[in-house]
């Protein structure tokens, strides 16, 4: 088999790059080759499919199933890469079968990091990065009610909050001494602990699991977890959520540039001619660090795809750059945050910031040079769009700084200047 267009992975980088190409190419052939059954599915909502069940399932498809015959997709999916030849223009399956190539677009995204430790192997251990580990968690929480998350992240907080509407016992162990540490600082972290233990999720940091127990009655089943200090909590389940590294293993680094992640140029190009790279298994540029970086980010993702499907296709654009961005809203909370929000002492750096924790509120701004750099918003967040629109455009806000943070910040309140500016790049 041989395709004009092959992609490996059909998540956010895969389908964006579909729809690129088949904007530009209608009748080229395309393929997808896919490890999951039904791929087209929003992998930050896969909690969402953990506490709901199945009435969830249409509720997290990013795209319908008719995607694939709607856009002329050979949609291989239930199948897995093991290798790719670049000479040679094939990937081979697990089945030995090749598929040849003319563009590859590599999609293969992160897997979950799951540290060396005894017992890891034991039934009731789990990774929650796929619709799968929530399928295979929400099947074993039936005689389950204790779940150790181990993993204070992004991942490990949605996953708590999953449980909890389950009724479930749920502990969260951070190695940090502060959950969310990579998207919040430490102020911003104590307001969203102070929820999360007010719903009832115990949570322990500055410590790790090094090992797994089995129970007494069942050698082979999770019994515990014992931590470094030598606590040994008691549990039915554990759950690995510490993050995921870009997934790599099918490629040569001796035949492609790889740093932690495929490198990748603005046209989301690797170093082989006709293949390219997007989304969690890619290293693309960062624009506010103006150098390249794994931001293992969904939208990123899309974009990249996009990116990437429009130079397969013959038309010649540039990826805009993406930074740091996360927004969540866990236990009734929401949060947004966006490029540097913990600058390091030694840098010139200015910070705004407004506290209410009575009102679970939190705003802060991190500025350098009178452009924005970051913000964190926790409990109000309708200025985000316009910070970020401003931190991306560098805007210069030096005639802001005292209503930036209200409630009401908006275009009107900028200068007749920067609003033309702003207006002008849209």
């Amino acid at each position: 088999m041989n395709y004009e267009y092959l992609i490996i992975g059909g998540s956010a980088g895969g389908i964006g790059a579909i729809e690129a190409i088949r904007e530009i190419d209608k009748v080229g052939s395309l393929a997808v080759i896919a490890e999951e059954l039904t791929p087209q599915y929003s992998k930050p909502m896969i909690s969402e499919y953990l506490s709901e069940g199945a009435k969830a399932f249409n509720h997290i498809m990013y795209r319908p199933k008719k995607f694939w015959k709607e856009n002329s997709v050979e949609i291989l999916s239930g199948k897995k890469a093991i290798s790719m030849e670049p000479k040679e223009k094939n990937v081979t399956l697990e089945d030995n079968t090749k598929i040849g190539f003319k563009k590859l677009l590599i999609v293969t995204g992160g897997q979950p990091i799951i540290p060396k430790m005894e017992g890891s192997s034991r039934k009731g251990v789990y990774t929650f990065t796929s619709l799968n580990d929530a399928r295979l968690i929400l099947d074993d929480l039936s005689n389950s009610d204790r779940i150790i998350v181990i993993g204070g992240g992004l991942i490990g907080v949605s996953l708590a909050e999953a449980l909890m509407k389950l009724n479930k016992q749920v502990t969260i162990i951070e190695l940090k001494e502060k959950i969310l540490n990579l998207i919040l600082d430490p102020t911003g972290s104590d307001l969203v602990t102070d929820v999360v233990q007010q719903s009832g999720v115990k949570i322990v940091t500055g410590h790790s699991a090094v090992a797994i127990t089995g129970r007494k009655d069942s050698e082979n089943r999770v019994g515990g977890i014992v931590l470094d200090n030598g606590l040994i909590l008691d549990c039915d389940i554990v759950v690995f959520a510490i993050g995921v590294k870009p997934r790599t293993e099918i490629l040569d680094p001796n035949r492609i540039k790889i740093n932690h992640g495929v490198i990748v140029d603005r046209h989301m190009a690797t170093s082989i001619p006709d293949i390219y790279a997007c989304g969690d298994v890619a290293e693309a540029f960062d624009f506010l660090l103006k150098d390249s970086r794994p931001l293992p980010l969904w939208p990123l993702a899309y974009i990249g795809g996009r990116v990437a499907g429009s130079n397969m296709a013959g038309k010649k654009i540039e990826y805009p750059g993406g930074t740091q961005m996360s927004a969540l809203n866990y236990f009734g909370l929401p949060v947004i945050s966006a490029g540097i929000i913990n600058p390091h002492q030694d840098d010139a750096y200015e910070i705004i910031s407004e506290l209410n924790k009575e009102h679970r509120v939190y705003k802060k701004i991190v500025i350098r040079d009178n452009i924005i750099h970051g913000f964190i918003l926790i409990g109000k967040i309708g200025n985000a769009g316009i910070l970020f629109d401003l931190l991306k455009r560098k805007i210069n806000i030096e005639n802001m700084k005292e209503t930036i943070l209200s409630n009401d910040f908006g275009l009107i309140h900028l200068t007749p200047t920067v609003r033309q500016e702003m207006l002008r790049r849209k």
